[in-house]
């Protein structure tokens, strides 16, 4: 697939609208169609002749706001449009939402509705109070003509509540917003480059794991238990998403203890603590609730099992990662951090030699280092079982398995989560691999092309940002799913004491 399954047609109510978009469409702009429908509902119905031929529709041009947040020059894609009892969705809102975004232009997505006549006063109030960001006169028909194919609507807003049409204010928020409609017309060809069926391939194991699991519901009961404010020292799982989630429930995330009141509600996270933050955590009487995911616990457990004996620890690891930092923690002035193969060759002689893994490491790229650090040191003894968490493990096999029949692989994980990013290098290997934190992330440039979409999410990644994902490539075209499992997984950890229900 290299383009859109037909012709797409741009449909806009006005000649100065046109003009802006077909200046604004690159010399390239290949199979991409503007027409006038002429303005008002009417009209905009009796175009349903000149669009049958169009494998993708946009609705585009100028648009008054109802939001009080909007300004002149603003954009609002539609994701969805209220027209005469009928609400009608735009699935790939996100998508489109994301590219005008990165191409600088100020962006909301939201409902949008369609009139027969200019709203004003009352009416105006009424449609923003019942969710809709903006009002035109033409999407609504043209919608309901999509049929099924990729539809799409983007209104650049010229008035608004404070300056409503006819004002002389509104003559520059015009010129600026003619402007804005000829930045946004070589976005929308990209989308239409991009629509067309697809087969999405998800990886199964994907997204959480138990111990994620454990530690968002630790979180969720003290806030139920304790009441907000709960403090959490860093993130509790590297996504987001979870965290907004949370934040929004009234977990308070703080990097260091000194932000925290004394005597709080305090939950450690995940990826867990060196000793000293215990310490200090006592020192000022916090209520602490500890949510270290219990495969970190055990190699905490066996870093201190191979110091006590006198070994020098080399722990395979990224610098900077918090698990990391409490591994190392626990057995200051006896544990070195090896990064990479060559880190191998910088580990002293004349002393015994034990090493430990990071849990959510690249499993290929973890074991290269340890069979060198073997190499090297022959008696060097490793855990008693991988420290490569079982959960990072499936999902690498199963990813790799998707990107191999694969034209694109689309990994859902915030940038800081180091299992989805290794999820992504792995996939890389087989395939064009790419970390997003949502669908607002991805390229259309990537999708164009691209028949063939493997998924999947790290471990610390919600479940409904995949679905949003599918969603999101379903408003390009239609989408069939095949779901691919390698594992299954059936571990649960119990929950601390602190939390448990009474």
């Amino acid at each position: 697939m290299t383009g859109p399954a037909a012709d797409a047609v741009v449909c806009t109510a006005l000649g100065v609208e046109a003009r802006a978009v077909r200046e604004g469409l690159p010399d390239d702009g290949g199979s991409v169609q503007v027409i006038r429908t002429g303005m008002g509902p009417g009209p905009a119905g009796r175009a349903e002749n000149r669009l049958r031929g169009a494998g993708v529709l946009v609705v585009t041009g100028f648009g008054g706001a109802l939001d009080d947040g909007l300004r002149p020059g603003d954009v609002v894609v539609a994701s969805e449009i209220r027209f005469d009892g009928r609400t009608m969705p735009c699935p790939s809102a996100p998508l489109l939402a994301g590219e005008l975004a990165r191409a600088g232009l100020n962006v909301r997505t939201g409902p949008l509705a369609t009139s027969d006549h200019i709203v004003t006063g009352a009416e105006r109030h009424r449609l923003a109070e019942e969710g809709a960001l903006a009002v035109d006169m033409e999407s609504g028909p043209i919608a309901a003509a999509a049929g099924g194919r990729p539809f799409a609507a983007v209104r650049v807003i010229v008035d608004t509540p404070a300056v409503p049409l006819l004002r002389p204010a509104t003559i520059r928020g015009g010129v600026l917003a003619f402007r804005t409609l000829r930045r946004v017309a070589p976005v929308l060809a990209r989308w239409a480059a991009a629509c067309g069926p697809r087969h999405a391939l998800l990886a199964a194991p994907r997204s959480f794991c138990a111990g994620v699991e454990r530690a968002i519901e630790i979180v969720e009961r003290a806030l139920d238990q304790y009441g907000p404010p709960v403090y959490v020292r860093k993130q509790i799982v590297h996504n987001l998403h979870v965290v907004r989630d949370l934040e929004a429930r009234g977990a308070v995330f703080v990097d260091e203890l000194d932000e925290v009141p004394e005597g709080a509600v305090t939950v450690f996270s995940a990826h867990g603590v060196a000793p000293g933050v215990r310490d200090e955590a006592a020192a000022r009487g916090l209520r602490v609730i500890d949510a270290t995911c219990p495969l970190v616990t055990k190699v905490h457990a066996e870093a201190r099992r191979f110091a006590a004996r006198g070994d020098l620890v080399a722990l395979i690891g990224h610098a900077g990662h918090e698990e990391v930092e409490g591994t190392m923690g626990e057995i200051p002035g006896s544990v070195v951090l090896v990064e990479d193969v060559a880190g191998v060759a910088r580990l002293p002689e004349g002393r015994r030699v034990s090493y430990l893994t990071q849990t959510t490491l690249a499993v290929d790229e973890a074991a290269d280092i340890a069979a060198a650090i073997r190499r090297r040191f022959p008696d060097a003894e490793g855990p008693q079982k991988d420290d490569i968490c079982y959960a990072t493990t499936n999902r690498q096999h199963a990813v790799r398995d998707v990107a191999e029949g694969s034209d694109l692989v689309l990994v859902v994980g915030s940038a800081n989560s180091s299992n989805s990013r290794r999820l992504a290098e792995v996939a890389g290997r087989a395939a064009p691999a790419y970390l997003v934190d949502g669908p607002g992330d991805i390229a259309l440039d990537w999708l164009a092309g691209a028949r063939t979409v493997g998924l999947t999410a790290g471990a610390s990644a919600p479940p409904a940002l995949v679905d949003a994902v599918v969603a999101a490539l379903g408003g390009l075209g239609p989408v069939t799913v095949e779901e691919r499992r390698v594992a299954e997984e059936t571990i649960r950890f119990t929950l601390p004491k602190e939390v448990r229900t009474r």
